[in-house]
């Protein structure tokens, strides 16, 4: 068979040879056509683009190929001239030179020297922003076209690459919902990150794949509290103001500011904690970086922290070879600075990725960006501390120290599985494991990294680096010894020249103190003596001296008067007590390095972000270790009567956090359920003592400082932290004091004030000593009724928790003997309080859910000669019906709960028409229907309650009403394990306890008439019945949310008592259905007698 021979080659596959003449006629026409562009110059008029359209046509429409006779640079500069000929807004134009591009770099194979490139590059992605988006075909056509010949030779191109993708993330343009997209694009990124990085050459794959999580697995992330510091972020070619001064720059360092990939370090002050000193966040500046020997010599062998890498050329390059200090300037120099670039623009890329998914997506790629303890004898995997610990740029170590910031921020749930263990003899390594390795490594290398570092702004990011993971990681699942090389290697930076790095010490510190508190490792650590580990070289901070140093005029009693001047069974104070008390009251010493000029000019003490951040550290070690601090007590009264009098509103109001944290310290010891022997309390005496100074010193003029909102609303938080038992005892002038300035800041106009003070008097209205006087009762209803209209949620939201507790007072107050109370409050306030309660129930959520607590309450303490008054009659229906509807409505379970645990309560007024009210009936239909059907088992266990509150037969109502609750009860009862949620299991057996109670209790109430009703139900259902009674006799009541557990004694009492209303039930003759009950529940006090043991009570019982 013959050969077909292709048209433009020869036989034997060699490719033919062009005619000569062809090539010069193709080169001398691109010459020609070049030369007409080139002679234009921009002009916007119709007939000037008509000749750029046809000479673009033109060149387009020619069949280029290499060795056409046309160069390189004549192709370059016809390029550049075509594109400063089209402007942006000429979208059909800029389409026609995006071919044109694509068309001459693709034929010819053209190498664009840098200048050209550099421009063309930046047209085009100017392009894309500016263009409509049917241009973006080709504009991205020739944007590949540039990228695909000229990648290697330009490392500018990178940088802006990254750029275009990041301009697409922060714009919300680029939606990474497909795992391929996101694991190519992290790829990527991972990739260029270590571009350049010397020593390193590394494969990456084209796509990274995540891990799936069972943290995650069909729950909604757990949000981050309040509490948690936020991720810096980063800015491009933007530089915050700050009040400190940064530090000389060092030599060579310009040219490394230009880079348009800058990070900057922003104020974080841990977690939970108020920031208000936003103007004194810390800016870096890139200062050079001095190699520190690794291998025991230096620092880092001091402390036996020793190099995850043994290869030499790991080494990181020292400040005279570095991109931004090469006096040479040469190539390599500036090769070095742009592969730095790249990195960080890498970097900042990845940063941009991060904040546009969702972190449980993001944890997916944990160990591909985060270090896990390497395995004997293998290489240590390349991560984000590959760049912290040996990257030459000191910017782009704090730009990997940001990005693994904004990872570890918000990782609580994640880490929460991590465990570690010590059976390494399994055949694989658990996902918990894996995760507690991890967090080790983080916390190696982070304190590597700590000890190596010499810039000061990036030292500031490793610590911040290291008050995320503190914060988020669960030591309490993890051996002991991790938080202590932390602590230890911390304290002596409390010392550095530079305060940025000790404000962040402070907060490291702070974050520690915070952590699972309280820790028996940390307590331990607080009990260390106070000069271990602490340096005196390069002092900025006060040194610590005997505890009353620093009094000179004491504003309250001293501190010999009192018992508790130092801690109990330690010889050593608390010494981050008292550094903290010594920075935030003593004047400075030493004189300020240059970043120490961010004090106020003159000021004697130390800058205000030190000063706030201790403060801040004492408030977190009153919340989480208030034993130890409570030894300080009246020692931190003075100083917070110091700062509360000082001029600075920040200064003030970190102070009455302090006051306010020490305030419920003192509450929580002397709570019922306290585990604090009576003997280690705080004694009541001091506590009047100290509440005393604090209402004679500054703490009234800032709850009527009205300038400082903020401040006054903290100022009446710490008033309601003031303990029940030493408010009765403060001097009577003091309470009155408390009493009128509360009520008289509820009329605030502010709204974060009148919330606050809201709240308060909901506190203050449950003090055993104000809760009886009707007067100040009915002027705080009043009070809280005005806010409950207020247009602020949050204002509304605090007024009706207010009110359930007012309410909760009434009906304290009905069960003492003196009925006093009942007949002087006043029928119109139920009246309004009740109109409001029912306004409230249909508000949001948080007001809803204690609103209908208020309503329940209401009508329990409604008094006959109220409901006999017509008034009452429609506003008790009205809100019989608000209750009803909120325990049907698909609220928040919270909001449900509430409504059953108040219809309950409803129930317990004898004097309310149940059984006869037309609303009976409605009121358990509702409480049936959550029983059998509500998703959440909390909110059945609560409407179970509510059917067994009626204590006479006749509150059921008819016959029929009784057997349709009988029915639903057995029906819940079987149905008590049917759930799709796994978190609700564990309140199923107290779901059966609760069910078994309230059928139990209809038996000790039925009628001859509802026998038939139940001997049907038992006949179907009697062994299912039987044997979870009898598990419920046996066992007892388990403890829930319904009150106090019964014992086996008293729940064998209930099934007694229901057997001997049975016998006592006259029946008609040749009735079945009494005996069948009768048996029943004989039957199960049978087989509890004989599981037990004990047979001499039957004889007893069956001749009853």
């Amino acid at each position: 068979m013959a050969a077909v021979q292709v048209a433009g080659s020869l036989p034997s596959g060699q490719p033919r040879e062009a005619p000569r003449e062809a090539i010069p006629e193709r080169g001398n026409a691109f010459r020609r056509l070049s030369a007409r562009l080139c002679a234009l110059r921009p002009d916007d008029s119709s007939s000037a683009r008509t000749e750029i359209h046809l000479l673009f046509d033109q060149l387009i429409s020619e069949n280029y190929s290499e060795g056409s006779g046309v160069a390189p640079e004549d192709v370059s500069a016809l390029l550049v001239q075509a594109c400063r000929l089209v402007p942006l807004n000429q979208n059909h134009l800029v389409s026609k030179v995006s071919q044109l591009i694509h068309h001459l770099l693709n034929r010819l194979q053209v190498i664009v020297d840098e200048q050209h490139l550099d421009f063309l590059l930046a047209y085009t992605i100017s392009a894309i922003h500016q263009c409509s988006s049917w241009t973006h075909m080709e504009i991205l056509q020739a944007l590949a076209a540039l990228v695909y010949c000229n990648g290697s030779k330009c490392q500018k191109l990178l940088q802006n690459a990254l750029k275009g993708i990041q301009s697409l993330l922060n714009g919300g343009r680029m939606k990474l919902t497909q795992t391929d997209e996101l694991g190519a694009l992290l790829a990527v990124l991972k990739k260029f990150m270590f571009h350049g990085l010397p020593g390193l050459n590394i494969e990456m794959p084209t796509v990274l794949y995540p891990t799936p999580l069972p943290q995650y697995d069909g729950r909604t992330p757990i949000k981050p509290q309040q509490s948690e510091s936020s991720a810096s972020r980063p800015t491009l070619n933007k530089k915050k103001k700050s009040k400190v001064k940064p530090k000389k720059i060092q030599q060579g360092e310009e040219e490394e500011k230009e880079s348009s990939g800058e990070i900057e370090a922003a104020s974080v002050t841990g977690t939970g904690r108020v920031n208000l000193h936003e103007g004194n966040t810390w800016s870096p500046s890139s200062l050079g970086v001095q190699s520190l020997p690794l291998d025991g010599s230096g620092a880092a062998g001091k402390d036996g922290v020793s190099s995850p890498f043994s290869s030499s050329s790991w080494k990181r390059v020292s400040s005279s070879e570095s991109d931004y200090s090469d006096a040479e300037g040469g190539m390599q120099s500036k090769m070095r600075s742009y592969q730095a670039k790249v990195r960080q623009g890498a970097l900042v890329c990845f940063l941009s990725t991060i904040k546009s998914i969702e972190k449980k997506v993001l944890y997916g790629y944990w160990s591909a960006f985060i270090p896990d303890t390497p395995e004997l004898g293998s290489p240590q995997s390349v991560s984000l501390m590959t760049l912290t610990l040996k990257d030459p740029s000191p910017k782009t170590r704090a730009c990997a120290l940001q990005v693994l910031s904004a990872i570890l921020e918000g990782s609580k749930q994640f880490l929460s599985v991590a465990e570690d263990t010590s059976d390494h003899r399994r055949a694989f390594t658990p996902f918990s494991v894996m995760i507690a390795s991890s967090i080790r490594e983080l916390h190696r290398c982070l304190l590597l990294a700590l000890v190596a570092e010499s810039s000061s702004q990036t030292l500031t990011q490793i610590i911040k680096c290291l008050a995320n993971l503190v914060s988020n990681a669960p030591y309490n699942r993890l051996k002991l010894s991790l938080l202590t090389k932390v602590w230890n290697q911390i304290k002596p930076y409390i010392r550095h020249k530079d305060v940025n790095v000790r404000v962040s010490s402070l907060t490291l510190l702070g974050a520690i103190v915070s952590t699972h508190a309280p820790l028996p490792e940390v307590q331990l650590l607080l009990q260390q003596p106070c000069s271990s580990g602490l340096g005196n070289s390069n002092s900025a901070t006060p040194h610590l001296s005997p505890p009353d140093w620093w009094k000179k005029a004491p504003a309250g009693p001293s501190l010999e008067e009192t018992s508790v001047s130092s801690p109990k069974g330690s010889s050593e104070p608390c010494w981050l007590i008292r550094l903290c008390i010594s920075i935030v009251v003593l004047p400075k010493e030493d004189s300020c390095s240059g970043s120490d000029a961010g004090s106020a000019a003159g000021s004697a003490y130390e800058p205000s972000p030190m000063r706030l951040e201790a403060l801040q550290v004492l408030a977190l070690l009153a919340r989480g270790y208030f034993s130890m601090t409570q030894a300080y007590l009246m020692e931190l009264g003075e100083v917070i009567c110091k700062c509360m009098g000082e001029a600075d509103p920040s200064i003030q109001l970190h102070g009455a956090k302090l006051l306010e944290e020490l305030g419920i310290g003192l509450i929580q010891q002397y709570k019922p359920d306290s585990t604090v022997a009576p003997d280690q309390r705080v004694p009541v005496f001091l506590v009047v003592m100290f509440w005393t100074m604090m209402l004679n010193g500054p703490l009234p003029r800032a709850l009527q400082n009205s300038e400082h909102p903020t401040l006054q609303a903290s100022a009446c938080d710490a008033l309601s932290s003031i303990l029940p038992e030493a408010f009765s005892s403060l001097p009577n002038d003091r309470q009155i004091l408390c009493i009128t300035v509360l009520l008289g800041l509820n009329d605030s106009k502010n709204r974060l004030v009148k919330a606050a003070t809201s709240r308060a008097l909901g506190v203050y209205v449950l003090f055993p000593c104000l809760r009886q006087d009707v007067i100040f009762v009915a002027d705080t209803a009043n009070a809280i009724l005005m806010s409950l209209e207020d247009k602020s949620l949050n204002v509304r939201a605090k007024a009706a928790w207010s009110l359930g507790n007012l309410t909760d007072t009434l009906i304290v107050n009905m069960e003492t003997p003196d009925p006093s109370f009942q007949e002087e409050f006043s029928g119109l306030l139920l009246l309004k309080m009740l109109r409001s309660a029912i306004e409230a129930s249909k508000d949001k959520d948080k007001v809803k859910s204690n609103a209908v607590r208020a309503l329940g309450n209401l009508l329990h303490f409604l008094q006959p000669s109220h409901i006999e008054k017509p008034t009452f009659a429609e506003i008790i229906e009205e809100s019989i019906q608000a209750l009803i509807s909120t325990v049907l409505t698909e609220a928040a379970m919270k909001v449900r709960w509430n409504a059953c645990y108040a219809m309950g309560n409803v129930f317990k007024n004898p004097a309310l028409p149940l059984g006869t009210a037309p609303w009976t009936s409605q009121a358990y239909s509702a409480l049936t229907s959550v029983v059998t059907s509500c998703k959440n088992f909390k909110v059945r266990i609560r409407s179970a309650a509510a059917l067994s509150v009626p204590g006479k037969r006749e509150q059921y109502g008819s016959v029929e009403q009784y057997a349709r609750i009988w029915n639903a009860l057995v029906t819940a009862l079987q149905k008590s394990e049917d759930t799709i949620d796994f978190l609700e299991f564990k309140y199923c057996a107290s779901l059966r306890t609760q069910i078994c109670e309230a059928l139990i209790h209809l038996l000790s109430l039925a009628s001859a008439s509802d026998l038939p009703c139940i001997k049907e139900i038992l006949e179907l259902n009697g062994n299912m019945v039987q044997s979870y009674i009898v598990q419920f006799l046996k066992s007892g009541a388990e403890g829930d949310d319904t009150g106090a557990p019964h014992s086996p004694q008293e729940t064998d009492q209930m099934v007694r008592m229901a057997l001997k209303h049975m016998g006592s039930i006259q029946a008609p003759a040749g009735d079945t259905a009494r005996r069948t009950i009768m048996g029943f529940l004989e039957e199960i006090l049978a087989i509890c007698f004989e599981s037990s043991g004990s047979q001499g009570a039957l004889p007893g019982l069956r001749n009853q």
